[in-house]
């Protein structure tokens, strides 16, 4: 499970962004990122029983995303990142696709999968994809539960004209304007450190998998 202790060090590098502070607290950090990282560990492990096509091989190290913030070009001139990151690609570290994504932060945690902002061939294949067997994904984000769980498939980012190559009057035209293929479910400070929270998060996650397949195979 996530410890409290990783919550609360999150909880107080919001109030003190800065390099000093984080130096003089990068035990705590330091016991925090390995917390992070065990459940990782553990989650990579997990995951593998539903989706064979994760690496159980995967260093979980280089799955928790780094906490130091690229701040060259962003007005926010803040160091750290106020949240841990853990990315569970399926097919590899550098190959770009669908992905199991943890965010923890406090108050704002959440267990995401898809593909986040594909570019170039990639989107024009999850499109064709999308022309092809649309069916087959309204399935899946459109069924109750999957609904109740991660809210409105649709409600990503749309282009706000259409998509080169297709029509207004495409039975599949409002997935078609996607930018974003992913699913969210978010997770009180509670829930996710609670001793169970690794089976409640991979249990999300494989309501996922059905939308990560389809991304796959349209890839593939």
């Amino acid at each position: 499970m996530i410890n409290r202790q990783t919550l609360d060090f999150l909880k107080d590098l919001v109030k003190n962004n800065n390099r000093e502070w984080f130096q003089a607290n990068k035990e705590r950090h330091d016991a925090a990122r390995e917390n992070v990282i065990a459940f990782a560990r553990d989650l990579i492990a997990e995951l593998h029983k539903t989706d064979p096509e994760i690496d159980t091989a995967l260093d979980p190290k280089k799955c928790v995303l780094r906490i130091y913030r690229d701040i060259r070009f962003s007005l926010n001139k803040t160091p750290y990142k106020n949240n841990f990151g853990v990315s569970v690609p399926t097919r590899g570290l550098k190959n770009g696709g669908a992905e199991y994504y943890l965010h923890i932060t406090p108050g704002g945690s959440f267990i995401a999968g898809g593909y986040w902002m594909p570019q170039g061939d990639h989107l024009k294949a999850i499109r064709q994809e999308i022309d092809y067997n649309g069916e087959e994904l309204k399935k899946v984000i459109d069924a109750p539960e999957f609904v109740n769980l991660f809210g409105e498939f649709r409600k990503q980012e749309q282009l706000k004209t259409l998509p080169q190559g297709y029509t207004a009057d495409n039975e599949h035209i409002d997935l078609l304007k996607l930018k974003s293929f992913i699913a969210i479910h978010y997770l009180t400070d509670a829930e996710i450190c609670k001793p169970d929270a690794l089976k409640q998060i991979v249990s999300l996650c494989n309501k996922i998998h059905p939308i990560n397949i389809f991304l796959k195979n349209a890839l593939a």
